[in-house]
């Protein structure tokens, strides 16, 4: 197999033939119909034919392409079943692998980033690359002192790659329509492009992967494993088993499927809170799902499951945790109070000053999306997930008119892609999730301060009494 393909009119020339291709096989399907074959025979032939395409351009090419075909995997759950259906084996193909590059690139790679002597720092090393993805491929291996380990190696020229790749899917995402009808993809492109300095090193991946392995060290629910040694373009880290997402949404059982959706709730929204951190890349390859032993060495009940939790190289720095005005917003649109949650959109930059709607309208319009926090428990589905999209889609609804009005603040653009994703990736898994148990625990705001009978909040008298005695003690001193 070749290198990875790095020359900006290769990989234009390969993107390009997305479109193309598509046109092309319409073509065929058209002649297909004349020859006296069903449409819907032949539109299923289409469909697959172009689905097979996205992932060998998408996964051939890595970098930008791979990474634009990651982030439309976990939104399949909104696109209409006929639609979605012949993608989703191709788009979840993208989650977990992809064609690997040359061993001797690899080794290339590994030489210049930890020396011609590599080698002595393994025990063993596995060439056979353990997964494949946007802008590296992982190696399993025992390090020296006998841990396993995964070894991260990027793909040389990985930066280039991505920028050309972005690029040139901008251009033409108007052509794409047609493959994913629904998806609104520029903006899509528009902001994975802003994250590829922080992706491409590793670094700050590696501050991001030690600050949970340190936070999460002794917990229950989530392992994360800890860094083992870091350079340019190389990371290795412990390695660890387990049943990858993917693998949970097309085989596993009902309770893995709502513990896996449980903790991964659980851990998106207490990782802010913990760390300061928002891990950003919520596609189903980066978790697995572990069993945990009990003590007679048998696996345990279902409940027992732990989240593992891969690859920190997107996260949103929230040194305060996540923005209070998310989860103030979202109790006062589960209590009604229409007006108090319009003038908090309004002062955080959801709506322009230039435009005035009604308080009551934007609470109907958000009622049905926050539906999943409003319940002690939600079971996600991909049909709840196509009912939201389509009423915000369809162009003849109040839904979509006041949906253009509104306007995404780039302070939460990140938080709000994830959260979607997240939700994406519940919908996929159809799991049943106390998502409100976790709002309350991990998402400031969201639960009201308490009041004293006089509507004060606790707390605040005692502070004010505090300030009278110091304002008292400093009188008397002078």
């Amino acid at each position: 197999m070749s290198d990875l393909p790095r020359k900006a009119v290769t990989r234009t020339a390969k993107l390009a033939a997305l479109p193309l291709g598509f046109a092309g096989r319409a073509t065929w399907g058209l002649g297909k119909r004349i020859g006296g074959r069903s449409a819907e025979i032949v539109g299923r032939e289409l469909q697959q034919r172009t689905a097979d395409q996205l992932f060998k351009v998408l996964g051939e090419l890595k970098g930008g392409a791979m990474k634009f075909g990651q982030a439309l995997s976990v939104f399949e759950s909104a696109l209409p079943e006929e639609v979605a259906g012949p993608y989703r084996a191709a788009l979840t193909k993208l989650q977990e692998a992809a064609p690997p590059m040359p061993t001797r690139t690899m080794h290339a790679v590994l030489t210049e980033r930890l020396g011609a002597e590599w080698r002595d720092l393994f025990l063993e090393f596995e060439n056979k690359p353990s997964a494949a993805a946007s802008i590296g491929q992982v190696h399993r291996a025992v390090w020296h002192d006998g841990r396993e380990v995964a070894v991260k190696v990027q793909y040389p020229g990985a930066g280039e790659a991505l920028l050309s790749d972005l690029n040139q899917l901008s251009r033409f995402a108007w052509l794409l329509g047609p493959m994913i009808p629904g998806m609104d993809i520029k903006p899509l492109i528009s902001e994975l492009r802003d994250r590829v300095s922080e992706e491409l090193d590793y670094e700050l991946e590696a501050q991001a992967q030690r600050a949970h392995a340190r936070e999460f060290a002794t917990d229950p629910d989530v392992v994360v494993p800890d860094v083992v040694h870091q350079s340019d373009q190389v990371l290795v880290t412990e390695w660890i088993d387990g049943i990858p997402l993917a693998d949970v949404i097309t085989d596993g059982t009902t309770e893995q499927r709502d513990r896996a959706g449980q903790l991964l709730a659980r851990f998106l929204f207490s990782g802010p809170a913990r760390t300061g951190l928002l891990h950003a890349d919520p596609h189903p390859g980066n978790f697995r799902l572990l069993p945990v032993e009990d003590d007679d060495g048998e696996e345990g009940e279902a409940e027992k499951w732990r989240l593992g939790v891969l690859d920190f190289g997107t996260v949103d720095r929230l040194p305060g945790g996540l923005p209070d005005t998310v989860g103030k917003s979202l109790r006062m649109t589960i209590d009604g109070e229409a007006e108090a949650v319009y003038e908090l959109l309004r002062e955080e930059g959801f709506v322009k000053e230039s435009i005035d709607l009604d308080p009551d309208a934007v609470l109907d319009y958000l009622l049905p999306i926050i539906e999943p926090a409003q319940a002690s428990e939600f079971t996600f589905s991909r049909g709840w997930m196509r009912s939201q999209a389509a009423r915000v889609a369809d162009i003849r609804s109040p839904a979509h008119q006041l949906g253009k009005q509104l306007n995404l603040p780039p302070a939460y653009l990140l938080i709000h892609r994830v959260t979607l994703s997240t939700i994406g990736v519940l919908c996929q898994l159809g799991a049943t999730v106390r998502l409100r148990d976790e709002l309350e625990e991990w998402l400031p705001g969201f639960v009201a301060p308490a009041q004293d009978g006089r509507g004060t909040e606790v707390g605040a008298e005692s502070v004010e009494c505090e300030e009278d005695e110091e304002d008292e003690v400093a009188a008397a001193g002078a």
